[in-house]
């Protein structure tokens, strides 16, 4: 089939130090079909302290808020950068209103300026999976939700990466922190499942680090608590991988 060029919107070139994946194209379209291709740009997808609530007068063009925050989704694919602003968005699709009318401009504003970027995946004999957690402790003002986020690298190439609300209210910060780590763990097992369909197997334990020392404790200690029943799966589920010499849990300090 010949030199991987382009594949499903995605341009991949091939560099010295590997491959460049960007979707150069897709963004410019959307700011076409926006009407924003001359917009000024702006340095961030989104305020530091942005904390959106489903309130305010709903917005003109609920349609073109949903097609929009739905191509924006796509654009995610290899701009890891814009996934937390993205999800924001996504998360009032069903209602939106006028703040987050005002998000997705902003957004949108962002990919102006950064069109070119993209993805490096850089070419490496390394298959060791380091992977980075962390949570956003009931951040979600409406329900007060915790945010998930976490990122995968196989050697020095970013592979996998989330941004996603939780689907129950924590109780408190180290059930937050660990929730992201057991649905990491679930990642790093999956590719190292699929480098093991490939002939590519992982012979070290994979590591997670995290910016709670509670969690990081909690995944090797065997002694359970009153107040870990309630995450007692996810427990049991990152031990067993922990004692399994399969995962490793770590601390890392929240400023790195």
């Amino acid at each position: 089939m010949g030199v991987l060029r382009f594949f499903l919107g995605i341009d991949v070139k091939g560099t010295k130090d590997g491959f460049y994946l960007s979707q150069e194209q897709y963004a410019e379209d959307i700011l076409d079909r926006a009407g924003m291709t001359n917009c000024k740009p702006a340095s961030t997808p989104i305020e530091a302290k942005n904390k959106l609530a489903a309130d305010g007068p709903p917005t003109d063009d609920t349609t073109s808020y949903r097609s929009l925050a739905g191509t924006l989704q796509f654009l995610t694919m290899t701009r890891p950068d814009i996934a937390f602003a993205v999800q924001q968005a996504c998360l009032h699709m069903h209602d939106p209103r006028t703040p987050h009318m005002a998000l997705l401009k902003r957004i949108l504003w962002y990919v102006c300026g950064t069109t070119s970027h993209g993805l490096q995946l850089h070419a490496s004999s390394d298959l060791s999976v380091t992977a980075y957690s962390d949570a956003d402790w009931a951040g979600s003002p409406d329900t007060r939700r915790s945010t998930s986020g976490f990122c995968v690298y196989l050697g020095d190439s970013l592979v996998s990466w989330s941004s996603k609300r939780q689907p129950t209210v924590s109780r408190s910060s180290v059930e937050a922190e660990y929730r992201v780590v057991a649905n990491v763990a679930v990642e790093c097992i999956w590719l190292q499942q699929l480098l093991g369909e490939l002939h590519c197997g992982i012979n070290k334990a994979m590591v997670v680090f995290c910016d709670n020392v509670s969690a990081a404790y909690m995944s090797s200690n065997p002694v359970h608590h009153k107040r870990t029943k309630h995450i007692e799966l996810d427990i049991h589920f990152v031990r067993e991988r922990v004692q399994l010499g399969e995962l490793r849990v770590l601390h890392v300090p929240t400023g790195e």
